[in-house]
């Protein structure tokens, strides 16, 4: 059972997931795609936690999981159903077993040399599915559902269309809209599927975090050394960690994969495996909360900040003298548009040279400072003589 302040933050989590729609529509960040992509990299940041927020290993290959959860998940809506449910178990299994090879291998290093072959494996990955699997993956144009695939569980479909994903029958792109003072607000079948998934991933990470086994990953992360003279063999309690984390990884490829049932090996990419990182570092390694908050500013960067081009800044700034106007637009034209990732990297500097715990360090020095002032002015009160 978790403790009381775990049930509060549980709580807490949940209620701010599932009214995301409503929290968000004001930032622009409401509707159905961009809600499910903070959910599925959510899950994706805090499986990707475990492993490195606990044990500090830091590996650049978790995006080969994502793809093999991907792939997966496309061949099960091909040969057997649309529903989601068999997709993401065999999302998880095989990405699980992929993990387990690649752990076993990788593991008998540390440090930067277990990041360097993290990074290989994801390399090679990405070039089986790129050419050398191309029966499997289809190559460069991506693994699809086609009309003539078999689906022997579905029945015959003679409309002439491709089929949806479903989760028993529940189409994951219906979609119902209201008004509510003045927003509009989506409510999304798939958001909620990934919502719910991703309420239930982060229980688990607190479950583990709390757990004797969590304490022995702590341990490694602090000293892994003092611990082996101990006599206490790590490189189980660190592979079950790489698996367990490579597991979130292709249910997150998965839940990919249902929203969009299209699978490609750019998700393969090392370039996806430092995504990962970089959300986890942003929001606070280590953390619980941390990874879910850093996989949302990236993701909010990604979707507002790269819509954003001359037109927008000219509408913006239209109230300013014509000069003015334009030396703006010229001086915040680099840092939207197509140059966000710019904005996004002075962001992550920043935060690492101020913040070196990421946003949830952050967070956490203002609920200290806040704490203190509340605890000063109640104190002060105290003292104050009654008239």
């Amino acid at each position: 059972m978790l403790k009381q302040n775990d049930k509060i933050l549980m709580l807490v989590f949940a209620l701010l997931v599932l009214t995301g729609p409503i929290i968000l529509a004001p930032f622009g960040a409401g509707y159905p795609d961009l809600l499910q992509r903070f959910a599925i990299f959510g899950i994706l940041a805090v499986g990707y936690n475990i492993l490195f927020g606990l044990t500090g290993y830091l590996s650049f290959g978790h995006a080969a999981f994502l793809g093999v959860g991907s792939y997966s998940t496309v061949w099960m809506f091909k040969l057997l159903t649309m529903n989601i449910i068999p997709g993401m178990i065999l999302a998880i299994i095989m990405s699980g077993l992929f993990a387990l090879l690649i752990g076993f291998v990788t593991l008998r290093r540390s440090g930067i040399y277990f990041s360097i072959l993290t990074l290989a494996f994801a390399q090679m990955s990405y070039s089986l599915a790129y050419s050398v699997l191309t029966p499997i993956t289809n190559g460069e144009t991506g693994l699809q559902i086609r009309l003539a695939d078999a689906r022997i569980l579905d029945p015959k479909n003679d409309s002439g269309s491709l089929p949806s994903t479903n989760l028993f029958g529940l189409e994951m792109n219906d979609t119902w809209r209201t008004t509510f003072m003045g927003m509009d607000l989506q409510f999304n079948v798939g958001f909620y599927v990934c919502a719910f998934i991703l309420i239930a991933a982060f229980y688990v990470s607190i479950r583990i975090f709390r757990s004797p086994f969590g304490l022995i990953l702590r341990a490694v992360k602090t000293n892994q050394n003092r611990l082996m003279y101990t006599g206490i063999n790590t490189k189980p309690y660190t592979l079950a960690a790489f698996v367990i984390s490579g597991m979130y990884a292709g249910l997150a490829g998965a839940l990919l994969a249902s929203m969009d049932p299209l699978a490609g090996a750019e998700r393969m990419q090392w370039t996806e495996s430092g995504s990962i990182v970089l959300m986890v570092i942003l929001g606070g390694a280590g953390t619980l909360l941390g990874p879910v908050l850093g996989a949302g500013v990236i993701k909010y960067f990604e979707a507002i900040f790269s819509r954003i081009n001359d037109n927008v800044l000219h509408e913006w700034f239209d109230i300013l003298p014509g000069f003015l106007e334009t030396f703006m637009v010229w001086i915040i034209h680099p840092f939207v548009g197509k140059g966000w990732s710019l904005t996004l990297g002075a962001v992550f500097m920043i935060i690492v040279i101020f913040l070196p715990g990421g946003l949830m360090e952050g967070a956490n020095r203002i609920n200290k400072r806040f704490g203190k002032k509340l605890k000063r002015s109640s104190a002060d009160d105290a003292k104050t003589p009654a008239e």
